[in-house]
């Protein structure tokens, strides 16, 4: 079975171990702690001192720029997908197959023309079609 120690033990211990009075031997045989749990819990201690001078609403304000900077992510994301996909659907109306159906409605069948025996008019369909191309 497992035993668990509660925060204040750990901190009364980790205190004794910084200050260095006793070995980290004779405080966990004083305690009856493993020699790693000291180490370990002294070690906890140093690292999270800095938490206990921060100003308490440093840790809201981050948390709310966080929040915030997950927002603006989220509507970049957003704004990706509808600018893709208005890319494509503006290429079904302007892109390549827009100007190929254009162009097919703009020829004309001269065969359906009257022959009067002018060719003008036959003349300046060619050259309109000559330099379309």
């Amino acid at each position: 079975m497992r035993k668990r120690y509660d925060k204040a033990f750990k901190a009364k211990v980790a205190l004794e171990a910084l200050r260095g009075d006793k070995t980290v031997q004779e405080l966990a045989a004083l305690y009856e702690v493993h020699p790693n749990m000291v180490t370990l819990w002294k070690k906890q201690l140093l690292e999270g001192a800095e938490v206990l001078f921060e100003k308490p609403g440093k840790d809201t304000e981050r948390h709310e720029m966080e929040q915030k900077q997950d927002e603006l992510y989220k509507q970049i994301g957003k704004l990706q997908i509808e600018n893709e996909f208005l890319k494509k659907s503006t290429n079904n109306y302007t892109g390549p197959n827009r100007r190929y159906r254009t162009g097919l409605s703009r020829i004309i069948d001269t065969r359906a023309m009257p022959n009067t025996g002018n060719n003008s008019s036959k003349l300046l369909l060619q050259g309109r079609r000559k330099g379309r191309r």
